[in-house]
């Protein structure tokens, strides 16, 4: 029997370094400027650059998944992607060049970022989609532990316009290593929602959705916390991706020498990333700890970091065993992170502009504020402990684990009949439908072409392998599959 490529011989330099770039330029965006603020009644609405880049992020996510296959196929196609990065990268520059008119930016530039960043994200997992997951989730920690180094180096080098016009160049790199087939909508299976049906498959994703909800809440919550209107939004950001990059270091480790079993690497980097960001909540406004290079709020944004490439990772997951389009499921997974962000940075600032408005001209007032403080990390915490220990657990984790083994397998079991047997690509492709157990009609309707098509195919395929029906079919596919 031929030997699989081993994973690390699997990787693609191109899409590593493409997804690289893309991630490299999100940190970059997201957390190395500066908390401008809007002022409401004399108060300070602050994170104001996040909220409207989150929010068109999510805009653009949600006009994903409820306009059609003609706007999936615009949008998705490498000139609008291009067109996208040119638009992301232009406005990325002008708010380094010109940070004087910030404040009043703040709305045209989370459109002009926020959007097109979207689109971008959803070409990435239609790309990732194309290869098997064992492979892409480890290009994943891959490409976001260069990007993290990147950033690392830009924090380490101290800011400049050199360093602002790398970075802003960083989306057309993207874009130029995407590689996007045509948008089909697949969405084969029973499930063409991630976050709805019936069964174990559609439990595990509509837990997954509520849990990176409550997660990027919390990251939200925290994103407040600590910061002043005019001052770097992550003043110990280098601290983070310090700690950020010795997290992915030690799951790429994992990654490449385990599987997805039960028990296994990605199960291990999930509870990893849920103790950074537990350990920096619970040290947080901790005073020795504040005077320490690596405060809190540093592991919490380590640990947010580490925690969405494992969500990445498990959106790929949900589009290969739930049999919908990868790109699908990066909207809505992206869309509920993100979301969950919004409604975080929104109730952060809703705690501080009630606790100030309240006291005000009352003495003591600083005291009620650092209280008022607290309290959003107190909630913060909360909301991580809800979502890991009572909506996506790691039992649960241990079973969408499993069902990946045996999603894995069959794929293998696939690979191996089409090469042992030296199927066409259009005969591979039945084989695979014909194992799920789809009829001709069913096989006939996903492909786009008419039933005695795929009926002739599988006399094709039959003669090849020299049996006479599909129940022989299953019988050698089973055998292939106990040997691995």
């Amino acid at each position: 029997m031929a030997q699989q490529p081993g994973l690390f011989e699997a990787l693609s330099p191109r899409r590593t370094v493409g997804f690289a770039c893309n991630q490299a330029f999100m940190f970059y965006v997201l957390y190395m400027g500066f908390n401008r603020s809007f002022e409401i009644g004399g108060l300070s609405f602050e994170r104001a650059e996040l909220f409207f880049m989150l929010a068109f992020l999510v805009v653009g996510f949600f006009s994903f998944r409820r306009l059609g296959a003609g706007f999936h196929r615009v949008v998705l196609a490498k000139p609008a992607l291009y067109v996208c990065a040119i638009v992301a990268s232009a406005t990325s520059l002008a708010s380094a060049l010109f940070p004087e008119y910030s404040v009043a930016w703040v709305v045209p530039e989370g459109l002009l970022i926020g959007a097109p960043a979207s689109f971008l994200l959803l070409a990435w997992g239609l790309t990732f989609g194309r290869e098997r997951t064992s492979v892409t989730v480890s290009e994943v920690f891959l490409a976001s532990l260069i990007g993290a180094a990147v950033c690392l180096l830009f924090s380490v080098a101290g800011s400049s316009s050199v360093f602002s016009a790398a970075f802003a160049l960083l989306p057309l790199a993207s874009v130029f290593n995407i590689d996007v087939p045509a948008w089909k909508g697949r969405a084969s299976g029973p499930l063409s929602d991630l976050a709805g049906g019936a069964g174990e498959k559609g439990k595990l994703s509509a837990k997954i959705m509520a849990g990176t909800s409550l997660f990027g809440c919390a990251a939200g919550l925290m994103e407040t916390y600590g910061t002043d209107p005019g001052s770097a939004t992550m003043p110990f950001h280098t601290a983070s991706f310090v700690v950020f990059c010795a997290f992915l270091i030690g799951s790429l480790s994992l990654l490449l020498s385990h599987g997805f079993g039960r028990g296994a690497a990605l199960n291990k980097s999930y509870r990893l990333s849920i103790l950074v960001v537990m350990m920096g909540i619970l040290i947080v406004g901790w005073p020795a700890a504040d005077l320490s290079p690596t405060p809190g709020k540093a592991y919490v944004l380590a640990g947010y970091l580490g925690l969405e490439a494992v969500l990445i990772s498990l959106f790929l997951v949900l589009a290969e065993i739930l049999e919908v389009d990868s790109s699908l499921a990066f909207s809505q997974g992206f869309g509920a992170l993100f979301a969950g962000e919004l409604i975080g940075l929104l109730l952060g600032n809703l705690n501080d502009l009630v606790s100030a408005s309240l006291m005000h001209g009352v003495p003591m007032i600083a005291t009620t504020l650092d209280s008022a403080s607290h309290f959003a990390v107190v909630l913060s915490g909360a909301l991580v402990l809800i979502a890991y220990v009572f909506l996506f657990t790691e039992r649960d984790f241990d079973n969408l684990s499993e069902i990946v083994t045996k999603e894995d397998a069959f794929e293998r079991t696939c690979q191996i009949m089409a090469a042992r047997f030296e199927l066409s690509r259009r005969e591979s492709e039945i084989l695979a439908f014909a194992l799920r157990g789809r009829t001709s009609e069913r096989i006939a309707q996903e492909l786009t072409v008419s039933k005695s098509t795929v009926d002739t195919h599988l006399r094709r395929i039959y003669a090849k392998m020299e049996i006479h029906s599909r129940q022989e079919l299953l019988d050698v596919a089973e055998s292939i599959e106990e040997g691995l």
